[in-house]
Parts: structure tokens; C-alpha cells; sequence
């Protein structure tokens, strides 16, 4: 299995607020559609909250603590290992979030799909800081703000050096 981590995240590592973006960039929501559409996505209960339901095309695998939390649609369990023991062991599963399931799976993580969005915003959620001893940047794309997209930003691609 390959484990990826897929979020958008300020310089200062913000995700969000109060269980919401602090951003919209339909750029980044086009890459995410296309890298996690056909595959298994492991999530934090607040975040499916968050996106009114589980994303299509996908197999959606909650977290929660809550042992009575049910949700349409959802394959609920109560750790990482859990969830990760749900997903095809032969195929790219995606972590979406939040900052607590990334916190929880970037020592597991094989790959990040980062998108970096150049500036600083107050948050209460955050991606974990990427230690660069472990990690290696192999791609960056850059996507300058315009009329539909409020900030720079840049897609990275990041992949474990060591284990």
C-alpha cells in the first residue's frame, strides 16, 4: 500500500478554521479530484462534517472516537490502523485530513501531495511540519493567483527518503 497525504496548507501550515477552508482554489480542488477519484480516502469525522458527505467516486473511511457515529455512504472506524487495515493493500490510498489524522499518519506516509499556498493565515488547524531529513521535494508546480484563485500557490510533491 502507498500511503499518501493530500492537503493544502498556508506557510504557516494552516488547513483551516472552525472545520472550514480558509481558501477557495478550484485549481487545487481539480488536482485533488483528480489524484483521489477511483480510490480509498481515510479521513477525521470533522472533516467529512465539513464537505456535506462523503466525496464520490471514492471509498470514504472515517476516524471517530464516537463508537455509535454511523453516516451514509461511510465505512466507520476508530483508529488509523483500523482504517488503514480497510484499504486494497495494493493500491495508493489517500489521508485528506484533518490535522490530527495527518499528525497521526506522516510517520506511515510514503508520498504528500502539498499544495502550498503562499500566505499566513489565523487557523486552528494545522498540516504537520515536513522534516526534510525524511523528505524529498521532487515536484513543484507553480499557479499564480487570478480572477478565480485569491492566492499564489504551488502543487509539491513530496516522497519518503528514508524509513
Amino acid at each position: 500500500m502507498t500511503i499518501t497525504l493530500i492537503a493544502a496548507a498556508a506557510e504557516n501550515n494552516a488547513l483551516g478554521k472552525d472545520n472550514q477552508m480558509v481558501w477557495r482554489l478550484p485549481d487545487d480542488f481539480k488536482r485533488f479530484k483528480a489524484l483521489t477519484t477511483g480510490h480509498h480516502i481515510v479521513m477525521g469525522r470533522k472533516t467529512l462534517e465539513s464537505m456535506d458527505g462523503p466525496l464520490p467516486n471514492r471509498t470514504n473511511i472515517i476516524i471517530t472516537r464516537q463508537k455509535e457515529y454511523t453516516y451514509e455512504g461511510c465505512i466507520i472506524v476508530y483508529s488509523l490502523e483500523e482504517a488503514l487495515a480497510a484499504c486494497p493493500q495494493n493500491e495508493e490510498v489517500f489521508i485528506i485530513g484533518g490535522g490530527e489524522i495527518y499528525k497521526q499518519s506522516i510517520d506511515n506516509a510514503d508520498k504528500i501531495e502539498l499544495t502550498r499556498v503562499h500566505t499566513t493565515v489565523k487557523a486552528d488547524a494545522f498540516f504537520p511540519e515536513i522534516d526534510e531529513k525524511k523528505w524529498k521535494l521532487t515536484e513543484k508546480v507553480f499557479h499564480p493567483k487570478d480572477e478565480k484563485h485569491q492566492y499564489d500557490f504551488v502543487f509539491e510533491t513530496w516522497v519518503r527518503k528514508i524509513r
